[in-house]
């Protein structure tokens, strides 16, 4: 019972300080929405950590902790930078968190996207290079940078199918929240109305749908675990 309400407890703080943040993005609220956004990577690590309680938890599980809180990191330390160290400071973050969020799914690979449809592969790579050129003609010196962090990206997106279509849309959904990013600040036409929320619902999106399937793959594999018989 204890371990439900646990559950139920740290569900709820998520979606309390997700739905405050993006009303604070639709309403213009910047102070609420700075504040509650260094809030969202520990609420949605504190569900995760409710539902995969036990030791040691699964190694999908430590990794995908240990992204968050880069993630935690990319949203946290830009608000102590001014300019391009601030966004420099952001995109490193959440170049690790990827690069981690793409080690936990690794061993899955045999079941990812480019495993069960190699075809898939041409439309992970036709958003890259798409991305790459809408981008690149204002990036300047940071095209390096964004080349590797748009390979990361792709990367764990396409890896993530390893864990199930629930990861699989989890990372589709991430590649299109930071595909906007870069969009946002190196493609002057891209301006859609309230981008930010745009962003920030597509990101909070993607971070509870993959911490959602790697509950899930860490009660499939503890299921698997109980029922191989003990030796004799």
């Amino acid at each position: 019972m204890r371990a439900k309400t646990l559950v139920t407890t740290t569900a709820a703080v998520a979606a309390t300080v997700s739905i405050v943040h993006l009303a604070a993005q639709l309403t213009d609220r910047d102070g609420l929405a700075d504040v509650t956004q260094v809030m969202l990577m520990p609420a949605v690590a504190g569900w995760l950590a409710a539902r995969t309680t036990g030791a040691p938890r699964p190694r999908i599980v430590r990794r995908f902790l240990l992204g968050l809180g880069f993630s935690w990191l990319g949203n946290t330390a830009p608000r102590f930078l001014d300019g391009d160290a601030g966004f420099l400071a952001m995109v490193g973050f959440f170049l690790v968190a990827q690069l981690v969020y793409a080690s936990a799914f690794w061993p899955l690979r045999k079941n990812s996207a480019a495993a069960r449809a190699p075809w898939s592969l041409l439309a992970y790579l036709a958003v890259l290079v798409v991305i790459v050129a809408l981008c690149a003609g204002e990036a300047g010196p940071l095209l390096p940078a964004l080349l590797v962090y748009a390979g990361a990206l792709v990367t764990t997106s396409i890896l993530a199918w390893g864990a199930g279509p629930v990861a699989g849309v989890g990372g589709v959904v991430f590649l299109a929240s930071d595909a906007m990013i870069g969009l946002r600040a190196f493609a002057p036409a891209f301006d859609p109305p309230q981008t930010g929320f745009l962003i920030m619902s597509t990101y909070i999106a993607a971070q509870v749908l993959l911490a959602h399937a790697v509950a899930q793959r860490a009660s499939a594999e503890a299921g698997e675990r109980e029922r191989v018989p003990a030796p004799a």
